[in-house]
């Protein structure tokens, strides 16, 4: 069963959004709301999906609600143990060794834990880099990243910039995006009757619905190659890889290091997952629909690697490697790191962490590692011990 609260639906056996919450996504309704009805009375699940996340001061990633770690809606690598930045920065400090003078830039760099740890491992290795980029519009994200950054790496601060938009043309460096592009806005597609339809998101009796329109022309020419059956429902991330795209066209020399889940095109689009893989979280609760808690839960779909691989060729990017997880982090050392002496209780939670980032069943084989890169040749790195380039 389901409860309403102020027009808000959530599950009635899950914990219940707090007024200033209630508040905020009432407003969010209200704002979807009158851009449906200033249209047709529908609009793509994409531009959906972008408010939902996006809206200013009102979507999920745009408000200041907790969303990392135990006590927000979703844990990833860099909350669960610094040993996944300090791995991500033996891959990075090779990169910046070849480039020589030379930026790093995280493209929505969540709470900053990853930023504070990947900076003090650099330190450490003796390769910091001239300037740490972040690219984050969320003021209430900034705002926690600096406090992340002042608490556990204050001597490194100073070499910290935010950014409102994609760099300048000519940046060299490094630039990683973990748990980036699943984030970004996908629009959904049905097969039927041989026909493509777009999943579109109209409002009645006080909820959101799904409606169906003819597809775009963008998601009907891609469709068109996938040779897939009727009945077959799925996402195409098109706002992903022209971020892809874009920032390929200012890499003047470096490597894109992204790190998120999903699979190669024909895994993606296998005939077993013909229900798509959207997924929202909400209080570390998973389940698939988006059209409840606007604004209260995160909404993501997989991605498609060979798309990603696909735009960041189109623009003269090389693919320097695609592996999974658990491979590119034993490649960059996380062996190695857990033989450090710690005591039997620190060992124990050290294990089920680096379980938790290497298992087959955990993070280790579900999340992907994908470089694309331009003006570098030799071999990275986290990928010597396993490339499944050709799976793209």
């Amino acid at each position: 069963m389901s409860e309403r609260t102020n027009g808000v639906v959530f599950p009635a056996d899950w914990p219940a959004p707090d007024a200033a919450a209630l508040a905020r996504s009432h407003s969010l309704t209200h704002t979807i709301r009158r851009e449906i009805d200033s249209g047709d009375g529908s609009i793509s699940f994409a531009r959906y999906m972008e408010l939902a996340l996006y809206a200013p001061a009102l979507g999920y990633y745009s408000n200041a609600e907790p969303k990392f770690g135990e006590h927000g809606d979703f844990i990833t690598a860099p909350e669960l143990s610094p040993l996944f930045a300090r791995c991500l920065a033996n891959q990075v400090a090779q990169i910046l060794q070849t480039l020589g003078d030379a930026d790093v830039l995280e493209a929505g760099a969540g709470s900053g834990a990853l930023a504070a740890e990947l900076l003090a491992a650099l330190e450490a290795l003796g390769h910091l880099p001239q300037r740490y980029f972040i690219l984050e519009l969320s003021a209430a994200l900034r705002a926690q990243q600096r406090q992340t950054l002042e608490r556990r790496a204050p001597q490194l601060l100073g070499r910290v910039h935010w950014l409102d938009a994609l760099p300048e043309h000519g940046f060299r460096g490094v630039v990683l995006g973990n748990e980036l592009l699943d984030a970004m806005p996908v629009a959904r597609f049905h097969i039927a009757d041989g026909d493509v339809v777009e999943q579109h998101v109209a409002y009645e009796n006080e909820s959101f619905v799904f409606c169906e329109r003819p597809a775009s022309v963008g998601v009907r020419e891609r469709v068109a190659t996938l040779g897939l059956e009727s009945g077959y429902h799925s996402e195409i991330g098109l706002p992903a890889e022209a971020w892809v795209r874009s920032m390929g066209e200012r890499l003047a020399a470096g490597a894109i290091l992204l790190i998120d889940y999903g699979f190669p095109r024909a895994e993606f689009y296998h005939p077993h997952r013909r229900e798509g893989t959207l997924m929202c979280h909400y209080r570390q609760r998973a389940h698939a629909d988006p059209l409840i808690l606007v604004g209260l839960q995160d909404i993501t779909a997989h991605v498609d690697f060979t798309a990603i691989a696909e735009a960041g060729h189109g623009i003269g990017l090389s693919v320097l490697g695609f592996t999974s997880q658990a491979a590119f982090l034993i490649a960059c050392g996380i062996t190695a790191l857990a033989s450090e002496p710690l005591d039997a209780r620190a060992q124990m939670l050290r294990a089920q962490v680096i379980n938790k980032l290497t298992g087959p069943h955990e993070m280790g084989e579900l999340f992907k590692v994908i470089a694309l890169a331009r003006g570098i040749d030799a071999p990275l790195l986290g990928f010597v011990m396993q490339d499944r380039r050709h799976r793209l």
